[in-house]
Order: structure tokens, then sequence, then C-alpha cells
């Protein structure tokens, strides 16, 4: 991914997620949805479940794992924007956030999803 600009990366990192998830056995309803000017990464579905996937991307883990970043005001953010998506769409679905943390370690692209990342409070 060298020379390739923010966005670029993300979506790359995005597509390399969702390809993970999909792997997985996940349905993928929604990538990059938005709310006012929150977003969503990717809002799937599995076991009756609908999951909220914010993808966090880092060159290097010198400043930390990827997952670090998704602080607690992303977190809140991510609840809010959710919530709307429930009520637009006129969902019954237990929600679990995850984390798709993806990392470039010797030149190859290593995912680690952590589901139940975090709760709504």
């Amino acid at each position: 991914m060298e020379g390739k600009n923010h966005n670029e990366i993300g979506n790359y990192a995005e597509e390399l997620a969702c390809n993970y998830l999909m792997d997985k056995g996940f349905s993928i309803l929604e990538r990059n949805w938005r709310y006012k000017h929150l977003e969503v990464d990717i809002i799937a579905e599995k076991s009756n479940l609908l999951i909220v996937v914010e993808v966090k991307f880092r060159s290097s883990t010198l400043m930390g794992e990827p997952e670090v970043f998704v602080n607690r005001q992303k977190q809140k953010f991510l609840i809010e924007a959710v919530n709307q998506y429930i009520l637009q769409k006129n969902i019954d679905k237990e929600v679990r956030f995850d984390i798709v943390a993806i990392t470039k370690k010797r030149g190859e692209y290593v995912v680690n999803h952590i589901e139940d990342a975090f709760y709504a409070r």
C-alpha cells in the first residue's frame, strides 16, 4: 500500500476486513454507513446478531495496536450511529460491536478480529 493516500489505504483495509468477515460466514449489510457526521465502517449480520464493525489499520504498531485507537469517544459515536440505523431500518436484533484491526508485519497483512470489543452503555 506504499504510495497510497489515507482514503485509499482505508478502503483497502475495509475490503480486507469485509473479505475476512465473509469468509467467516458474516453477511455484509452496509459499508461506510453514514448518519449526520458519523460513519460506521461495516454493518454485518451473523447468527441473528447485528454486528457493528470498526476497521482500524496501522502500518506499524510502534504507537500501539490499531484497536487501542477505538477510544471511548469513537465508541460513543458508533453507538449513536447504529441506534439511528436500527430505528431507520426497524431492526429488532441484539447488537454486537467488533473491531477488525489490521497491521502490516513483514510485508503481510495480519487481521485481528476482536468480537465484543466494547458494549453500549
